[in-house]
């Protein structure tokens, strides 16, 4: 029995730090790890389906088209700016209530059609540790890797955003803390780009 590479590239490619970990250590903070479980859940799924889709292809076709793949850097530059200027104007603290909530499953699984660093991470462990199989079982070789691993990599972050909130007790903490996330996360939007 072998060890395969691909685990290891994924495991390093979804735990550093990038739009996901930065949302779901900021919602564990805000809302706390059972109400952001649904977001974790959400992203580990919609990790899967990107990730088995470049064993489809779709990787190959998004290179292949400069136009395609400008416009979806465009609407995820876009969207990742929204939620930095969201999470830059949020300075109540953890367990905040209201109209401000946690993403839902729904809403986690369709931003990682627009996660530029999935798709990176997708589409270099596709050319790079592809084993040669029929692309059916290829995606499924990816989606479940990426999915598996990325379950406990959002579980890490989302419980250790709700250990800081415990930590964070004034409100010049809280909203330090805030203005940090949420200018990490606009400089992933510009990092879309390069």
């Amino acid at each position: 029995m072998s060890f395969d590479p691909l685990y290891a590239f994924v495991f390093a490619g979804l735990f550093s730090p990038g739009p996901n970990v930065i949302l779901l250590t900021t919602s564990g903070a805000r809302f706390g790890f059972s109400r952001t479980l649904p977001h974790v859940l959400g992203v580990a799924f919609g990790v899967g389906i990107t990730s088995a889709l470049t064993g489809f292809g779709i990787g190959a076709l998004l290179l292949a088209q400069p136009a395609l793949t400008f416009a979806l850097k465009c609407l995820a530059a876009a969207w990742i700016l929204w939620m930095a200027w969201k999470l830059f104007r949020s300075t109540r603290g953890p367990q905040a209530q209201g109209r401000d909530r946690p993403f839902t499953f729904i809403e986690a699984v369709l931003f990682q059609w627009v996660n530029p660093k999935i798709w990176a991470i997708a589409m270099a462990a596709s050319s790079g540790y592809a084993i040669g199989l029929p692309p059916a079982q290829e995606a499924l070789r990816l989606g479940t890797a990426f999915s598996g691993i990325n379950l406990f990599v959002c579980l890490f972050w989302t419980f250790a955003g709700s250990l800081l909130a415990v930590l964070m007790t004034r409100p010049v903490w809280w909203r330090g803390f805030m203005s940090v996330m949420a200018l990490a996360l606009a400089a992933s939007a510009v990092m879309v780009f390069l």
